[in-house]
């Protein structure tokens, strides 16, 4: 597989360090944090792209609070490529800004656009479908996504109705779907013709900004504007005002004139929260899954990280334990979604 010199990519880096809690923090959030291995999410990001995107093309966006810790992450990509959103503005104008930044330097340029926090195992798979992906939408005005086959009837993702398989195994993408009930998602996944979208999409530059002149004129003319040398005044002036603030599917993808998808044939998981740790980490005979000095007798089925700190249980089930040098939490299985709800009574310091 030979890497595509017309090939870029772009890592979505930004995150509000909420629903790790208390190892992730405002300026350390989930994709800054090791917790699969000794790579953090966002290098092993960068690092999947090797042999389909070359590295002087992969760029990442960030914000300030987090840009010195995702640059320390990163200490291989040139510091120019590591970039600092000024406002937080959702992903349309992340994907705006990512289009314009390719564009300024390739008109005819093919982007894919990647979260940072996502966990994929069989990279040699995903490089191989990312190129296909790229190929496939250098040579068409569609705008590509891929598509995670459901695992169970999720209720937190937003799912893509999928048309008929053409060639190479692309479909067309029939409407997105917001994220529904139980009972929707049940049928979804019984009826073999939805997926996850997993906000992760591929473009071409011009055709991007085909789709933005055509629905959301201010993005299309910040694409059009951005300059080709230091943007940086421009990013400054021009990003905190863009709008609409919202994701790009609303933006641009439910609308748009043409969306394929390829369905992942690599592992996925978006690591939501902290019980998505026993899925790739090792338990021991109980189903505890532990990190750090961590001692428990007659407990079953708890994840128990320690930062330094021994952390001891006895006869507790389900629980998470997560101790750092300035916070511990202790939560039941069943509530980690409800984390983010401690936040606003901790002190700013813990945030």
């Amino acid at each position: 597989m030979a890497e595509n010199s017309q090939a870029y990519a772009c890592i979505m880096a930004g995150g509000s360090g909420e629903r790790f809690w208390p190892l992730s923090r405002r300026s350390t959030p989930k994709h800054l944090l090791k917790l699969f291995s000794e790579r953090t999410l966002v290098e092993e990001a960068v690092r999947r792209l090797e042999g389909v995107v070359p590295l002087k093309n992969v760029f990442v966006l960030t914000n300030e609070l987090q840009l010195a810790g995702t640059r320390a992450a990163l200490p291989f990509l040139p510091a120019a490529q590591i970039i600092a959103e000024p406002a937080k503005r959702d992903t349309a104008a992340a994907a705006a800004l990512a289009t314009a930044w390719v564009r300024a330097r390739d008109p005819e340029g093919v982007l894919a656009l990647l979260p940072a926090d996502a966990l994929i195992k069989d990279a040699a798979t995903y490089r191989r479908q990312l190129a296909a992906a790229l190929s496939r939408a250098a040579g068409t005005p569609a705008l590509l996504t891929f598509a995670i086959k459901p695992a169970h009837p999720a209720t937190g993702f937003g799912y893509l109705e999928l048309g008929e398989a053409g060639d190479g195994g692309f479909r067309r993408v029939v409407r997105f779907v917001e994220k529904p009930d139980r009972a929707t998602a049940e049928r979804y996944v019984a009826g073999g013709h939805h997926a996850w979208n997993a906000g992760m999409f591929v473009w071409r530059a011009d055709a991007f900004l085909a789709e933005a002149e055509r629905q959301t004129p201010m993005l299309a003319r910040f694409i059009r504007e951005f300059p080709a040398g230091d943007a940086a005044a421009f990013l400054a002036a021009r990003f905190p005002t863009l709008e609409p603030k919202v994701s790009v599917d609303y933006a641009i993808m439910e609308k748009a004139a043409t969306v394929e998808t390829l369905v992942a044939e690599f592992d996925w998981d978006d690591v939501g929260a902290w019980t998505a740790l026993p899925a790739h980490l090792p338990a021991d005979a109980a189903g505890n899954t532990l990190r750090g000095p961590v001692v428990v007798h007659g407990s079953a089925n708890n994840i128990v990280l320690s930062s330094g700190r021994t952390i001891a249980l006895c006869g507790v089930k389900d629980l998470v334990v997560v101790e750092t040098a300035d916070g511990i939490l202790v939560c039941h299985r069943d509530a980690v979604q409800d984390i983010k709800k401690l936040l606003p009574g901790l002190p700013p310091e813990l945030l």
